[in-house]
């Protein structure tokens, strides 16, 4: 196992696949009849330090 990651080696393999089996393109089991929705997300602010629970929220709306 390499010492350091090197992202060109990894992430480009992965991309590539990615794209050729359509993940990145938006679609739904209802087809274009599905209704869309929105999630608003607040600006960033600076009232504080990043924490764990930021990344769990932002995960969670990723993943909706």
């Amino acid at each position: 196992m390499d010492k350091t990651y090197d992202p060109h080696a990894i992430e480009q393999k992965w991309y590539q696949a990615w794209e050729a089996n359509g993940y990145f393109a938006p679609h739904t089991e209802e087809g274009d009849n599905a209704d869309s929705y929105c999630i608003m997300i607040p600006p960033p602010n600076v009232t504080g330090t990043l924490h764990m629970g930021h990344a769990f929220q932002d995960t969670i709306m990723d993943a909706l």
